[in-house]
């Protein structure tokens, strides 16, 4: 199976994010059922691994939290865009949460980047680089104002690619710990 760890979006926030659609040439906008924040790309694993990484992820233990959008962006930079995408506001909680969702994937001998966790919502993918049309989006969002929302849990997907793209199939929800 083709996994990995996010948390979901609610429905009115990646209809507010699907509207920030715009025509900028060689995008690859992400369909909006399948906005999300990812805490962990995973790629193939084998059943008895993902037996074991259900039970190392249904250990951690973090209060839920707000999250609150913060302005927008891309990678590598702004002059070579591959990625376009909306940032988070830094939440201690949740950089606790990916950094404990981290060690119990690395505890079930799965590989993970070396890169440090900056959270994001994916909003496009370019094959080319379009330097202008991306510049005009992240000065016209730089700013954004979206609504915060509550994370109450995080989710292992499954990835189903198909010919009209990856399907997002929940495998197990993991709740976080409610706050009084």
């Amino acid at each position: 199976m083709r996994l990995f760890i996010a948390i979901e979006l609610p429905v009115e926030v990646k209809k507010m994010l699907a509207r920030l659609q715009r025509e900028i040439p060689g995008a690859r906008w992400v369909p909006m059922e399948q906005l999300h924040l990812t805490l962990s790309f995973l790629g193939e694993v084998d059943d008895a691994t993902c037996e074991l990484l259900t039970g190392k992820l249904s250990e951690i233990a973090v209060s839920e939290f707000n999250l609150r959008f913060s302005g927008s962006g891309c990678f590598p930079t702004s002059r070579h865009p591959r990625v376009l995408w909306a940032g988070l506001a830094e939440e201690p909680l949740l950089t606790n949460l990916a950094d404990m969702v981290r060690k119990a994937v690395l505890l079930c001998g799965i590989p993970q980047e070396e890169r440090p966790f900056s959270p994001h919502i994916t909003l496009a993918r370019f094959r080319q680089p379009a330097g202008k049309e991306v510049s005009a989006f992240l000065e016209k969002h730089q700013h954004m104002a979206l609504p915060a929302f509550n994370v109450l849990e995080f989710i292992l997907f499954q990835s189903q690619l198909t010919p009209h793209g990856a399907i997002h199939i929940p495998v197990r929800k993991f709740p976080l710990l409610l706050t009084k």
